[in-house]
């Protein structure tokens, strides 16, 4: 069995909205260099894997006939824009090739799901993946084929009876969310900046499943500007309770790291080592509750150099079982390389320098604090429906 099965080559890049666009396929570029760079796919049982397009027929287990041939339709030349079914807008332009580039990243995303669900790999990382904003019958959010949508459908097809998504991407994962509404084998987890500021709007904890599920949706919705520590502690008083509770059999992680303080698109504060710490909580959830089984993708992130490679690089070291020591270098052949093609500076360390220490849930909680005040909502909201006290750890 591989212990980790990381989903990547060249292909991945072609996923490009353009110079002017906030997701550049940059990121995913310098990612597998740094990767690469900083030795981690020389451990042992580490196997790197390209993937072809998924067909027609896997896409619409998710998706509406009819907007996967408008996506075909928007990726000729000349193309037929759609906005109607969100193709051809500032969020969602088209380009030559748009439907093959996103059936590549839920080809791999699906390629993890069944691998790691059949005991081929242990662990698997799409960090190309994690497009949790596209729709059963529109792209939204930068996002055209839900790529986690269709891996977690795969599992339930496959037998999985109860699958657990975890999103802490700064934006609510409202595709996601939408397709298992209603679902009581899955329990969706958002973790987000409130969409009272933030794209898409949604994502409050009064919103927690539909009537044959309640309590399958979690909302945890922090105010802008939350920091490491508040942030933390509203991770560690919601998630490990809930995963727990619902006794998943595999985990499948959304790990957009757009919630740092760096990024352009977003209000929260976070630092890569509270982003970090995170990736390895999750890590150990796996472990404990679903016998190992974890499926990682990225999602969001725009800071193209500063953040993203260093995040999702921490994330592979993790999900292959040898973390990056914080204070490892990072390689100069990389920085050069970013000095040379970008011409800034890069990163000299694999951390912010940040303290990831917390005061937890059970130290008491003061209700005239946001963060605190958003915490309580969520656990109010959904812990009963799972036979957990809101009040107490």
């Amino acid at each position: 069995m591989e212990a980790l099965r990381l989903i990547w080559d060249e292909t991945f890049t072609k996923y490009d909205f353009g110079d002017a666009h906030p997701m550049s396929p940059i990121r995913l570029e310098l990612t597998a260099r740094l990767v690469r760079d900083l030795g981690l796919l020389a451990h042992a049982g580490v196997h790197v894997h390209g993937v072809d397009p998924v067909g027609d027929e896997i896409l619409m287990t998710v998706h509406d006939p009819g907007f996967v041939e408008a996506v075909k339709a928007a990726s000729v030349r000349p193309p037929r824009l759609d906005e109607a079914h969100g193709l051809g807008t500032e969020d969602v332009p088209v380009f030559e090739g748009m439907h093959e580039a996103s059936a590549r990243i839920v080809g791999g995303t699906l390629d993890l799901a069944r691998a790691v669900w059949q005991r081929e790999a242990a662990h698997g990382v799409n960090f190309a993946g994690g497009m949790h904003h596209a729709m059963p019958d529109h792209a939204s959010g930068f996002c055209v084929y839900n790529d986690s949508a269709v891996a977690i459908r795969a599992l339930l097809d496959e037998g999985a009876e109860r699958v657990c998504y975890i999103d802490i991407d700064v934006h609510h994962g409202d595709g996601v969310e939408r397709v298992f509404w209603d679902d009581p084998r899955v329990l969706t987890i958002s973790l987000h900046e409130t969409g009272r500021v933030l794209f898409p709007g949604t994502g409050f904890p009064g919103d927690f499943g539909g009537p044959a599920a309640p309590g399958s949706v979690v909302n945890l919705a922090f105010p802008p500007g939350t920091s490491d520590a508040p942030w933390l502690r509203g991770f560690h008083a919601v998630v490990p309770q809930l995963v727990r509770a619902f006794d998943p059999q595999i985990l499948v992680t959304q790990h957009g790291c757009d919630s740092h303080s760096l990024d352009p698109l977003a209000h929260m504060v976070l630092s890569l080592d509270c982003q970090v710490e995170s990736y390895r909580v999750l890590h150990e959830l796996a472990h404990e509750v679903c016998d190992g089984r974890w499926v990682a993708v990225g999602g969001g992130g725009y800071e193209l150099v500063d953040v993203v490679p260093r995040a999702w690089a921490h994330l592979v070291g993790i999900a292959a079982h040898h973390p990056v020591p914080p204070e490892t270098l990072v390689p100069s052949a990389w920085r050069d390389y970013v000095e040379q093609r970008f011409g800034r500076q890069a990163p000299r360390r694999m951390t912010d320098g940040k303290d990831v220490s917390y005061r937890p849930w059970t130290a008491g909680h003061d209700p005239e604090d946001a963060v605190d005040h958003a915490v309580l909502s969520t656990r109010k909201a959904v812990f009963p429906l799972h036979g957990l006290d809101p009040w107490s750890d």
